[in-house]
């Protein structure tokens, strides 16, 4: 019975890596089996099996309104011209190519992943590497691996946000501190020197050096950058909370890193760069020339506003001194459903008031105004949001379903999850521990995102580390490190990536080049945890 509980996770595991289906028709496959396994080997009857599928779908609207908002305000400043505006206004901070896809690619990246997630910082950071005259597969690379330390609480915290609401314990506020905190200290410790290892990467791979001397000639530009959004992040998360660690983090460390590379703080005296163009290799380059879209001038303040208000909106409402918090969390501004089909253990709420996705929503509203955009602009920003976001919902709402049905407990108090934690218990809490972070980077990278990945696994990790006594806060975090790290040979925004700077059939190659960063964050960040515990 044990195995069996396994098969849906592992048919959405073949499906996915074998046969190339998007994670959507995966999931809707997985929860099918989950049902037929629930019923026959574990004697749930239907109703049961319906309701909790049904709960799940529902527990989804709260992140889908935090990506639908997201995704939106991000193509409205594409339309608008916004987001020109913001790549332009870092092309002449320094020109050193080092500093550069520090900047940009971690400090940047890291914002965009904290304000909208879902692969759009690597999208958007690629190109604009490229138009700085990086090469392309070095600009997918950068994006790709820099995107991941702020992964965590990105989106406004919706991957932590989506594991509370997946073990039901998104009003226990212990637990979630803990959680949260441990999860930013490894990301301090670890993400800190993050730049560091894309610059030592460049600079080997793509440098005419081919060597690690120049980048260690950066080493302390590189370790103020990683200082720059990691202390930020670990402070915000103690007096604020996690659904604004990153952004505020992010948004901090663009300050602090735009500014010092204007005034050449800890800049080397020698600026480093590529060399020639004509002697790149062929697989560095793009496969088609890049299109100049017009647009209308946008100043770099009217810019940025769109991004300064959702972060004081969201610190404004996120202050319990402020008492607005507790008002969003009551009646009239929250939607709830006691005893769904009349399973007292089947609660929803929803508080749509309070959610990031709403700000977002109205700022994008504002932003049409503000940016005086014009009705097919709106319209094309809208139709574009909804083709987005159309397939990350139907995952998502399977996937949440997924979740519910195999957390569903039979007449002898028994579920799917606990069959598999029963199973991972076996293996020990020492070598439980390595294996834990590897799981969330599996669920990300299959997945292709590490919000789909801490939905499928947070029960599974949650329940094995309380059978191996482990402390359920510190397995979650490892959890939520490892489908972080997972994006960054995440298919889905591999693939979206490559695409956007011309490189289309090189994502294996992407793969290979990101997957030593990802063991060496995976394995510090498990070192970190057991220092931690002895401690």
């Amino acid at each position: 019975m044990q195995l069996l509980s396994f098969l849906p996770i592992i048919l959405t595991l073949v499906l996915m890596l074998f046969f190339n289906l998007s994670a959507k028709w995966c999931l809707i496959a997985s929860w099918v089996l989950a049902i037929i396994i629930g019923f026959f080997s574990l004697n749930i009857s239907v109703l049961p099996l319906l309701a909790s599928s049904i709960f799940g779908a529902l527990n989804s609207l709260d992140i889908f309104v935090i990506i639908f908002g997201a995704i939106l305000l991000m193509n409205t400043l594409k339309l608008s011209g916004g987001a020109v505006a913001i790549n332009n206004g870092f092309m002449n901070i320094c020109p050193d190519k080092r500093i550069q896809a520090l900047i940009i690619g971690f400090s940047f990246c890291s914002f965009i992943e904290a304000a909208a997630g879902f692969g759009t910082p690597a999208a958007l950071a690629a190109p604009l590497l490229v138009s700085l005259d990086f090469p392309p597969l070095c600009a997918v690379m950068i994006a790709l691996i820099c995107d991941s330390t702020a992964v965590s609480f990105g989106a406004v915290g919706t991957p932590v946000t989506s594991a509370l609401n997946a073990l039901g314990l998104s009003n226990n506020a212990e637990f979630a501190n803990n959680f949260t905190l441990t999860t930013a200290i490894i990301h301090l410790a670890v993400g800190t020197f993050l730049p560091l290892i894309v610059v030592m990467l460049i600079t080997k791979i793509f440098g005419k050096e081919r060597s690690f001397k120049p980048a260690l000639k950066v080493l302390p530009f590189a370790i103020f950058t990683g200082l720059s959004f990691t202390v930020p992040m670990l402070l915000i998360t103690l007096l604020l909370g996690y659904e604004f660690a990153s952004l505020l983090g992010a948004l901090i460390s663009i300050i602090l890193t735009v500014f010092a590379g204007k005034i050449g703080f800890l800049v080397p005296k020698n600026t480093w760069d590529f060399e020639t163009k004509e002697n790149w290799k062929k697989d560095w380059l793009s496969d088609e020339k890049t299109k100049q879209n017009e647009y209308t001038k946008i100043s770099l303040i009217k810019a940025w506003t769109p991004y300064v208000l959702v972060a004081l909106i969201l610190v404004i409402t996120r202050i319990p001194q402020l008492k607005i918090k507790g008002i969003l969390n009551e009646t009239p501004f929250v939607l709830r459903v006691d005893d769904l089909f009349g399973f007292d253990n089947l609660d929803w709420s929803f508080k749509w008031a309070y959610l990031p996705g709403t700000f977002f929503v109205l700022v994008s509203l504002y932003t049409f105004l503000l940016h005086k955009m014009k009705k097919p602009q709106i319209k094309s920003a809208f139709t574009a949001t909804i083709k987005q976001v159309s397939s990350a919902a139907v995952a998502l709402i399977f996937g949440l379903a997924l979740v519910e049905v195999m957390k569903f407990k039979n007449a002898d108090n028994i579920s799917m999850m606990d069959q598999m934690a029963n199973l991972l218990s076996k293996a020990g809490s020492g070598v439980y521990i390595l294996i834990s972070p590897f799981i969330g980077v599996l669920g990300a990278f299959v997945s292709g995102s590490a919000t789909v990945s801490m939905n499928l696994f947070s029960n599974l990790q949650f329940g094995t580390a309380e059978m191996l006594k482990i402390p359920t806060a510190i397995i979650l975090s490892l959890q939520c490190v490892g489908a972080a790290i997972g994006n960054m040979i995440c298919v889905n925004n591999i693939v979206a990536a490559c695409a956007t700077v011309g490189i289309s059939k090189r994502e294996g190659k992407i793969i290979k080049l990101n997957f030593i960063p990802l063991l060496i964050y995976t394995f510090l960040s498990v070192l970190v945890i057991m220092l931690l515990t002895l401690a």
